[in-house]
């Protein structure tokens, strides 16, 4: 089949891979337009454009995806489907109905659980045991559309959101695959979406702000669930702080947010329990160790974090 595949970040890139390994014709890529990025926030094309041009493809770049010369553009190339993973905008009408296959979302949850932006995320600030990723028909809905075929993953007690994307994106790029192979030889079959949904909206910066007057594994959750994007954070001295995966403790006489810094480990209070800090980041400078941290900015008994 003749395919133009929809991306932007790196957890397309596995799917696109797959894609251009498989028995179907990549004829081009959609992806989101130039964006700032990095510390000097110049313009750079996106993961998927990169690779993309890397093999020769044509690459797409609406800013909106709605306009008449993208659709002409679109059916140019006589897609039988379009694959989207993580593509970072609404896909309207006009463009679904150009494939003959229609458009198919590699989307990481079980739908309807988390449908919206950030599954992953959401699925680990929850405290979710399983989670995975499904192949299902794009439609103007949000993530609504009837489901090809689907995989689980169990969520590890250390899983950050990266580790979880990382492996979803490997397993789901195969997923996509099959599903593709099973549309031609006209075996698939989706099934419309069944149970109570929930919503994966994404993470603002606000929102990833640890509130130490939660309990330890709240905590524990919130901080992997926001690594490594937006990444979680607090303040101490008034000043922004970085923070990396931590580790719940179960007892400890700590105020929320309070610090103790120990031989080998530094602690911060919670609403219930503490948790050993793992890496801190401080403005401006690298992360480190919270050890290294603490030795350099020797936090006073009875500060605290905010």
């Amino acid at each position: 089949m003749r395919l133009v595949v929809a991306g932007t970040p790196d957890v397309a890139l596995a799917s696109l891979d797959a894609l251009l390994a498989s028995r179907h014709e990549v004829v081009a890529v959609l992806t989101r337009p130039d964006a700032a990025a990095g510390r000097g926030r110049k313009q750079a094309a996106s993961p998927v454009a990169q690779r993309a041009r890397e093999v020769g493809l044509p690459v797409l770049q609406p800013v909106r995806p709605r306009g008449a010369e993208f659709l002409d553009e679109l059916r140019s190339y006589a897609p039988d489907a379009c694959p989207v993973v993580a593509y970072g905008a609404l896909v309207p009408a006009e463009a679904l109905a150009v494939p003959r296959l229609g458009w198919l979302n590699l989307h990481f949850s079980l739908l309807p659980a988390w449908r919206g932006a950030a599954p992953v995320q959401r699925a680990l600030m929850a405290g979710d045991e399983v989670t995975g990723a499904c192949v299902f028909q794009l439609e103007e809905g949000l993530d609504t559309g009837p489901v090809y075929a689907s995989l689980r993953e169990p969520v590890g007690g250390t899983d950050t959101a990266g580790d979880l994307l990382g492996r979803l994106a490997v397993s789901g790029a195969q997923l996509l695959v099959d599903v593709l192979d099973a549309l031609e030889d006209g075996t698939a079959v989706a099934t419309p979406q069944e149970g109570e949904a929930t919503l994966a909206p994404k993470i603002g910066v606000e929102e990833a702000r640890v509130d130490w007057s939660a309990g330890a594994a709240e905590v524990d959750r919130r901080v992997r669930g926001c690594t490594p994007d937006p990444g979680a954070w607090t303040t101490f001295r008034g000043e922004r702080v970085k923070l990396g995966p931590v580790v719940p403790e179960v007892s400890t006489d700590l105020a929320p947010g309070a610090v103790a810094v120990e031989k080998k480990r530094v602690l911060v209070g919670t609403g219930g329990g503490a948790v050993a800090l793992g890496t801190v980041q401080a403005a401006g400078k690298k992360a480190m160790s919270a050890t290294d941290w603490a030795r350099g900015t020797r936090p006073a008994p009875g500060e605290e974090f905010a």
